[in-house]
């Protein structure tokens, strides 16, 4: 039976969920999940896993958070006043903002925690420092 390997276009159905067992995404009701192993388009302990398999293989597998969203940043975090975020924009917990760095890179910001004249805001990503857990099938190898 033929092995997924490096550069071979494939398609997999996945749950992914913490080590606490919480569901943060699956393809379930969904298109398979399509990427070209080697390429990097996904979290590379997920690929790893991929590769190797053979359509129709399922397997469960945990990836640490190095090779996942990568390590919880401190120096990501800041607390900023509310007056710098524009009234248009409606503060709670859990919603994203855009913001635009130094160096004109678009930065993704989520709202952690809100203060009477504070707003705190995460630029890691929110499953960053996490042990992820994915139930996986290789579904179709393309090419």
């Amino acid at each position: 039976m033929t092995q997924a390997k490096t550069g071979d276009t494939v398609r997999i159905h996945y749950t992914g969920t913490l080590t606490d067992g919480t569901q943060f995404d699956s393809s379930a009701g969904r298109e398979p999940l399509e990427f070209t192993i080697g390429e990097g388009h996904i979290i590379p302990g997920l690929e790893r896993e991929v590769e190797g398999m053979a359509v129709g293989d399922t397997k469960t597998v945990t990836v640490a958070s190095g090779e996942a969203y990568g390590p919880h940043h401190a120096e990501a975090v800041h607390e900023v006043q509310r007056e710098q975020i524009p009234d248009t924009i409606e503060l709670e917990v859990g919603v994203e903002l855009q913001a635009t760095g130094q160096n004109g890179q678009v930065m993704r910001l989520r709202v952690i925690e809100l203060g009477e004249n504070t707003v705190k805001l995460d630029g890691n990503h929110p499953l960053a420092g996490q042990d992820l857990v994915f139930e996986v099938e290789l579904v179709e190898i393309a090419a």
